[in-house]
This record gives C-alpha cells, sequence and structure tokens, in this order.
C-alpha cells in the first residue's frame, strides 16, 4: 500500500472483506495440492482508474468513469490463446516481488507508465492448471493514466480500458461451463468475453467491493458457443 489516498470506492479492496474465489476458482486450488512438480510463479495487474473522490449515487461509490484495463493475447500463442487477460506474467530473477513483476508485464505488453500507478494490495495466488502457475492479482489505482497499446503483436492482438458501467450490465453478464467441468462467471463487452482467471477475479472483486446489480444467475451457457458467439475458440 502506498501513502497516498486510496479513493473511498477502492478502499474496501486491501481491508479484512477481501474476494472469495472458493467457488469460481475452488475446483483449481484443490488441483493444485494434487499436481507433483514444479509451480511457476506470476503476477498480474488488476488496474481500475476513474474519479478518485467517486460517485455517492453509484454502487459502492463507483464512479461512472470507472475502468479496468484488459488485454486480449494473440490467437497464434501456444497456451491461452485469444484469452482476455490482466496484464501479467511470469516473475523475472530480477524482480522484488509481485508489485514489481505484475508493473513490469505490465508496462511490456501495454506501454503504460508505471510511475502514474498506485498499488493498493495483492491477493491471495490463484492456481492456473494448463500453464501451472501460482498467480497473485496485484490491485491498484491509476492514478494518472497514460497512453497503452499494443506493444508486441506476437503476444497481444488488443489492450483494451473497459468501461465497468459495460462489464457490470446485468445484460452483459452470465455464468459458462465446459465439457471438461469448468464452471464460472463470464462478462461479454466489447466483443470480448472475459471468463477464467481473468473473470473469477473480476466477479469477486466486483461482489466484494459492492460494485454490482442483480444478474441472472440462472443463465449458463456452454464455453465453446459463449467464445464462437464473439469469434474465439477454446
Amino acid at each position: 500500500m502506498t501513502e497516498e489516498d486510496v479513493p473511498p470506492w477502492l478502499d474496501g479492496v486491501a481491508g479484512p472483506a477481501q474476494p472469495d474465489f472458493s467457488d469460481t476458482l475452488g475446483r483449481a486450488r484443490a488441483l493444485r495440492r494434487t499436481l507433483a512438480g514444479k509451480v511457476r510463479q506470476a503476477a498480474v495487474l488488476v488496474l481500475f482508474s476513474g474519479d478518485p473522490g467517486g460517485d455517492p449515487d453509484g454502487p459502492g461509490g463507483l464512479p461512472a468513469d470507472a475502468e479496468v484495463l484488459l488485454t486480449q493475447r494473440a490467437s497464434t500463442m501456444r497456451q491461452h490463446r485469444g484469452q482476455v487477460a490482466f496484464p501479467g506474467g511470469a516473475v523475472d530473477p530480477g524482480d522484488e516481488g509481485p508489485v514489481d513483476t505484475a508493473l513490469r508485464e505490465a508496462w511490456e505488453e501495454t506501454g503504460l507508465d508505471r510511475s502514474g500507478v498506485q498499488p493498493l494490495t495483492t491477493l491471495p495466488k490463484l492456481f492456473v492448471p494448463p500453464s501451472r502457475f501460482d498467480v497473485t492479482p496485484v490491485v491498484a489505482y491509476w492514478r494518472a493514466p497514460s497512453e497503452v497499446r499494443v506493444v508486441d503483436r506476437a503476444e497481444t492482438d488488443r489492450v483494451v480500458r473497459v468501461p465497468m458501467s459495460e462489464l457490470l450490465d446485468p445484460a452483459n453478464r452470465f455464468l459458462v461451463r465446459s465439457s471438461l467441468g469448468y464452471h464460472g462467471p463470464a462478462f461479454q463487452v466489447d466483443g470480448m468475453l472475459v471468463w477464467g482467471l481473468t473473470g473469477g477475479i473480476l466477479a469477486g472483486l466486483v461482489t466484494s467491493l459492492g460494485w454490482e446489480s442483480e444478474w441472472d444467475r440462472t443463465d449458463v451457457r456452454d464455453l465453446e458457443q459463449a467464445l464462437a458467439a464473439v469469434g474465439m475458440v477454446l
């Protein structure tokens, strides 16, 4: 946590009521305990921007201009191709902890000026079975937003500042399940399907911070069909 004032609408992120991922990502945690072999360490940057004063009329004080930074991985990548993700990646030997990893990776992927980012807290590690990563989410406030872009087309197709108002629109929220047993929250926004680790982290945060509106939790869609609807594949 930095010494700068934390926006009131993000104040709860470092408090005792941190997100509960037991429902959305519990299976991955259980699988982590059964796997042998080396697990790699990684970190992602969960970066929010918006009026620091917030909006007293918004849910949880969320300002109308609030956004979250997301990327879409290149469709040519070996793992997680085409998936929507937070900026981030594997720990490098010279990194000084998960915050440094997340900021370095975000700079490499999006070109953001890390000096304008205020780290707030780290969340518990979450295991990603396909890549065998233990991922530390680093939640931060974008106090001085800078220009962002796709830096390397071989790794990233898109860099998007997604309005939270669109992400949280009940019409854009549902659950997805796959034939392999995955079941979790999803968001459809700006031609993208946000699911998996990213969808689970977002769902946990917006619930714990009181940002969400009621949405239809009985709307469960086939994952492959949901991906095909936005031109993506599993």
